[in-house]
């Protein structure tokens, strides 16, 4: 778990020194300084400048050394080639926080690197907590601790909010903090961390769940080196009910090349982080406007209460448009309630009271006739949000002021209740709207997505967090193993591990397969599958490596001449260990289930369905082993085709709780032996009315280093 009591020094810090302090507040070693004293630090301020006796009006030191008592945090402001220096020095003096400005290390390639490793290494050694390099640092707006030269920071901030941000990039921050400003977000704490030396993009997540003043949290990344720390911080967030909105860039190839020139870590594979944000139930925003939309929302907004959506429009057409958004959300737009239709109906003759209600232009006549509507479709129609969409009507000087009382008033009487309002804006009117907390957005569709983002947040925090899945001992059989092991071995493997897999017979030459045809046919008569046992042949029936449907033993033992014939034909210089008997299975619904290894979060189980879903459509969702059968259900439920499993034209619904109980057990085996295996390939699992078993499987061990 991250060591949370070792970052207060960094980011709460009593005492402050500056190395490199400007008195040019203007200047990136005077712009802290600045801050620290604007925004009424309380603690310790302490320039380092021996060419000064004073540094904007504050006492200035020639070194580190000579500052009386304790320093908790030193602030790097210097030259690189200078940085290594300062660094030893905090290490004398006990320092246990530092934030390192200073650009040209990793950032510049493998000199740079090595020069940051030694960076790294001292504080380690030393036990400083280290932000940086090349970061614009923090801003703690609960204590007064700018300590940054960000410029847009200069624009103040009248009082502490409750939104947290940590960011990669210093840029990103610095143009988020004002669109956040603009959207109607007050910061608690604002975390830029650079090149992630030591404290990462995890590290912030896990402190701003721990922190009391922040209900809502933003994160932009680049690249991720610890993949287990990132997922350990989302989880600790989810623990604490605080709703994480994130930008993970690098989803395309050109895009992760970009992430690796620009920060040198790793971007991942992005279907990997899709899956560990959807696990840990993290709302992954795609644009700036978006993530700063659903920052707002979590921040200001109550969780509704159910997924039922209500909407109130004075346009019949922005009403329905707002319904298929809904819809498209995954949101409930249940029509009202008979006798509330026609309560509203008799406070508007001519409103549309289904669901959408068109209240009609009559109401801009006659707010109380609003006011009444929503009051009656939030009384007798059970649903957690109103989506209201008014229009124009917040650019009217006549009637913009009577929409804080309006909302006040609904909140009043119903405040376990949602309500989201649509309109143009005045600035003033969208200043007080603030200052109380209400939700508004100008673009109606902005408003139903923050309300689905809202109700996920609420179905996340409201899931019982799954105990972690006890872990199976290392399977022996990958002890010495390296490379694709064959499918006799793969199936054993899988079934020793709680995996349910068919048990075929191996057979060598014509007469065996007759023995093992007779075998079977005792315990289970019926029509058998012969393959050839290859660990070189992932697709065996393109060259010739498979018979279906064998009837008698005569069958059994002309289709292993026949097949072991065309194998050596078409795939001469591959391996063959003879061939495999089985039963022919049938009646349900073939997937896909396999492990992968991720280079950053280990071993990560895939689900999908057979053939052309996964193959063509990439129909199929990944999580980070191991999970819980709850998470694989979940899990089941993603991909586009899962109607499939429930029966579809006469064909009877599957056993989705055994391929749950797979797919968990599959993830325990893969994260009990992560060191070991490279990949586990489960083609087709065979999901029936009732059980599952794993057909063919190609478990593959990583190379021996």
């Amino acid at each position: 778990m991250i060591d949370l009591k070792s970052l207060a020094p960094l980011f709460r810090p009593a005492s402050i020194a500056i190395v490199g302090a400007s008195d040019n507040p203007a200047k990136i070693g005077g712009l802290p300084i600045r801050y620290l004293k604007a925004a009424g630090f309380s603690g310790a301020i302490h320039p380092v400048n021996p060419a000064r006796e004073t540094v904007q009006g504050l006492t200035a030191w020639p070194r580190l050394a000579d500052i009386p008592g304790d320093v908790d945090l030193v602030v790097i402001a210097v030259p690189a080639r200078d940085v290594r220096g300062v660094l030893l020095k905090a290490a004398e003096k006990g320092v246990k926080g530092a934030i390192i400005f200073s650009a040209g290390f990793a950032e510049l390639g493998a000199s740079g690197a090595v020069e940051q490793a030694e960076l790294a290494a001292i504080g380690r050694g030393a036990g400083i907590r280290m932000l940086g390099p090349n970061c614009s640092g923090f801003a703690n707006f609960s204590n007064g601790a700018w300590v940054t030269f960000a410029p847009l920071l200069g624009e103040g901030q009248a009082r502490p909010g409750n939104v947290g941000m940590v960011s990669q990039s210093g840029a990103f921050a610095n143009f988020g903090y004002r669109v956040g400003r603009d959207r109607g977000v007050a910061f608690s704490q604002w975390i830029t961390t650079g090149n992630a030396i030591d404290v990462d993009v995890a590290d912030g997540v896990a402190f701003l769940a721990d922190d009391p003043q922040t209900k809502a949290i933003l994160f932009y990344m680049e690249g991720c080196a610890d993949g287990r720390k990132f997922a350990d911080a989302l989880a600790f967030a989810r623990s604490k009910k605080k709703p994480v909105i994130g930008v993970k860039v690098g989803a395309t190839g050109a895009g992760a090349a970009a992430v690796g020139s620009h920060t040198a870590s790793l971007a991942g594979a992005d279907h990997v982080f899709d899956a560990v944000m959807r696990q840990h139930g993290v709302y992954r925003a795609r644009t700036v406007e978006e993530l700063f939309d659903i920052g707002y929302a979590a921040a200001n907004g109550a969780a509704p209460v159910n997924d039922k959506v209500a909407i109130a429009s004075i346009s019949g057409g922005v009403g329905v448009l707002l319904a298929d958004a809904a819809a498209s959300c995954g949101l409930d737009v249940a029509p009202m309630p008979a006798a509330a239709q026609d309560t509203i109906r008799g406070i508007i003759p001519f409103a549309g009271a289904t669901n959408p209600v068109d209240v009609t232009a009559q109401v801009i006549n006659d707010l109380d006739l609003l006011e009444k509507c929503l009051d009656v479709i939030l009384q007798q129609g059970e649903y957690g949000t109103v989506a209201c969409f008014m229009g124009y009507l917040g650019l009217s000087e006549e009637y913009s002021p009577r929409i804080l009382p309006l909302l006040n008033a609904i909140r009043a009487r119903r405040p376990d209740s949602t309500v989201v309002f649509s309109t143009l804006f005045r600035p003033e009117i969208r200043a007080q709207l603030v200052a109380e907390g209400h939700l508004f957005f100008e673009e109606p569709t902005h408003a139903i997505r923050a309300v689905s983002a809202l109700r996920g947040f609420a179905d996340s925090f409201s899931r019982q967090a799954e105990a972690a899945p006890q872990l199976e001992k290392p399977a022996p059989a990958l002890a010495g193993a390296e490379g694709a092991l064959n499918e006799f071995d793969s199936l054993s493997l899988l079934r020793e591990a709680g995996v349910p897999a068919v048990a075929p017979l191996r057979v060598r030459f014509e007469e065996e397969a007759r023995r093992a045809f007779r075998a079977l046919a005792k315990d289970r008569p019926g029509p058998v599958v012969l393959k050839i046992l290859s660990s070189d042949l992932m697709h065996k029936s393109d060259v010739g490596g498979v018979a279906l449907g064998l009837e008698t033993e005569d069958a059994a033992a002309e289709a292993f001449a026949r097949i072991t014939s065309l194998v050596a034909e078409n795939a001469p210089d591959a391996r063959t260990e003879g061939c495999l008997l089985a039963p022919m299975m049938w009646g349900g619904v073939e997937t896909i289930l396999g492990v992968a290894r991720d280079p950053i979060f280990g071993p990560v189980v895939m689900f999908g369905l057979g053939g052309v879903f996964a193959e063509t459509l990439k129909d199929v969702t990944f999580r980070v082993a191991p999970f819980g059968e709850e998470e694989a259900a979940r899990m089941i439920g993603e991909i586009r085709a899962s109607a499939v499993l429930g029966g579809v034209r006469g064909a009877p619904a599957v056993d989705r709780a055994a391929l749950a109980r797979a797919l968990s057990t599959l993830s325990r085996f893969a994260a009990a032996n992560a060191d070991r295996i490279e990949s586990v390939d489960v083609n087709p699992f065979l999901v029936r009315p009732e059980g599952a078993v794993a057909l063919d499987a190609v478990v593959t061990a990583r190379a021996r280093e």
